[in-house]
């Protein structure tokens, strides 16, 4: 048995519950928060069969693609206000962090 565990988008994160579940898997989603952006993330719990484990996956890759975002600099928290100019910097976002974990014992309750 193994834990497929996926940290990706909020905007993926719809298409990809619904494509795993269709797909015949169960999986478990938590609302979690990005640092780098503070934008809203997703993570995915999957427990599968270590056969399944490049199915679930290359669903995640199909759906989870990098893509471009614009974001603006944040305003200082010191210094004087009045002197602050935003800039707006173009980031990569999106794809996924996944980890695969071997789990040893799996008790069904």
């Amino acid at each position: 048995m193994k834990l497929v565990i996926a940290i990706i988008q909020d905007d993926d994160a719809f298409h990809v519950v619904d494509t795993i579940t269709e797909a015949g898997f169960r999986v478990t989603k938590l609302a979690t928060t990005g640092g780098f952006l503070r934008d809203g993330n997703t993570t995915l719990l999957i427990g599968i069969e270590k056969e399944h484990v490049d199915k679930v996956i290359n669903i995640i890759e199909d759906i989870c693609k990098t893509r471009k975002q614009i974001i603006t600099s944040p305003s200082p928290v010191l210094g004087t206000i009045e002197r602050y100019t935003p800039y707006t910097t173009e980031v990569e976002v999106g794809g996924a962090t996944v980890f695969v974990v071997d789990v040893d014992k799996f008790v069904k309750l």
